[in-house]
């Protein structure tokens, strides 16, 4: 048990920790360290002595003998300095993330890892083993980069807070099949379209929204009236809902509605003439545009979507290419990159260019006739 006031407690292994505050000139902030002894007064000793030593001088390389460093970090598990880290995580981050992180150390991570102590980190065997892991068939490209972030941050947050040189993980290059992104075809859009206004609804105008914003799904459930600006017709783009994970609740999940992804997603949009028509149309004396009293349930819309795909007899499939679209139909029409940009909520151009933007055959031949007009006037000056 904590003994009150010395920060010195008795752990569920045995041992005895004390901790202590120092502050990191690199960090620029104070950080917690910590000593460990097999009894109350070793451990009293040891935090008293780290008290009064200079921090570069606490805990010297990772590698060096577990005894040059007060044999903590041969003993102190990697599963207690993860859930630490996700404490911190939990704190600072938004919800989502922290569960995303959560998520992704207790499905990849904590089998691999949590039996064993931070001094073993380094060890051929265990970078072996989650490589192994990560590089099976059943792990996507995005899955890898998850799980790497989420190790190093761990280990970073080891490093900071013993004082350790633990290597971070180095991801190998793989050579990736990139996707086929797919977008609807102009007869396919003119189809959808057509649905739409044969039968027009709160579903429809939201879709009919999406291809004329590119909003993205969660932006899209969470649109409130106010948000809209129908004088100067312009859109504001200030949350999004996700279904999120949660533990000791009624159900696995709930619908949290939070903020953007990024700063760059808060944004305001031009809307068009015939989309605020469908909007007015559509008004009711509720705050949410789509959902009435509260933001409408992303998987409701996923439903509709695709049984409006089935009546314009189309192929399923998956929502996000509404916004793929989108950005592909802007650049066909004309539009710069850097407004696209904008308009996508992207922090860089080099995501629009390379997530979003597909030309399409049609637009591919267009240029190309363009080139043979062009080599049919030099070939016309040269005859």
């Amino acid at each position: 048990m904590a003994r009150h006031g010395e920060n010195i407690r008795k752990r569920v292994d045995g041992r005895w920790e004390g901790r202590y505050k120092t502050y990191s000139e690199k960090k620029g902030r104070y950080l917690y360290r910590s000593v460990y002894g097999s009894t109350y007064a070793e451990a009293k000793e040891k935090l008293t002595a780290a008290k009064l030593t200079p921090q570069k001088n606490l805990y010297p390389d990772s590698r060096a003998k577990a005894e040059d460093v007060g044999n903590a970090h041969a003993t102190v598990l990697f599963s207690e300095v993860a859930k630490a880290w996700l404490e911190e995580k939990r704190e600072k981050c938004k919800y989502s993330t922290y569960v995303k992180y959560e998520t992704v150390y207790r499905t990849h991570l904590s089998a691999i890892f949590d039996s064993c102590h931070l001094s073993e980190i380094d060890k051929e065997e265990f970078q072996s083993k989650i490589f192994d892991h990560l590089f099976s068939d059943e792990v996507s490209e995005s899955l890898q980069r998850s799980v790497c972030c989420v190790m190093n941050q761990i280990i970073r947050h080891a490093n900071e807070t013993y004082g350790l040189r633990i290597s971070i993980l180095k991801r190998p290059v793989m050579k990736v099949k990139k996707k086929t992104m797919e977008t609807f075809s102009k007869s396919e859009r003119l189809r959808l379209f057509s649905s739409i206004y044969n039968a027009p609804d709160k579903y429809g105008t939201a879709l009919v929204l999406c291809l004329y914003t590119g909003l993205r799904l969660g932006e899209l459930c969470a649109l409130r009236w106010t948000d809209f600006n129908l004088k100067e017709m312009t859109l504001t783009v200030e949350r999004t809902v996700q279904r999120i994970a949660v533990k000791n609740q009624a159900t696995k999940t709930i619908l949290m509605e939070m903020e953007p992804k990024s700063e760059s997603s808060k944004r305001t949009i031009p809307i068009s003439t015939k989309v605020g028509e469908l909007l007015t149309a559509l008004h009711e004396n509720q705050p949410y545009v789509f959902g009435g009293d509260k933001p409408m349930e992303p998987r409701t819309l996923q439903y509709r979507f695709k049984k409006i795909l089935s009546l314009a007899e189309i192929e399923s499939r998956n929502f996000h290419m509404i916004r793929h679209t989108f950005a592909t139909s802007c650049i066909e029409s004309g539009m710069d990159v850097k407004s696209l940009c904008e308009i996508l909520g992207h922090s860089d151009v080099k995501i629009t260019m390379n997530r979003y933007v597909h030309p399409t055959m049609d637009s591919k031949r267009k240029q190309l006739e363009t080139l043979s007009e062009f080599y049919g006037q030099i070939c016309g000056q040269v005859a």
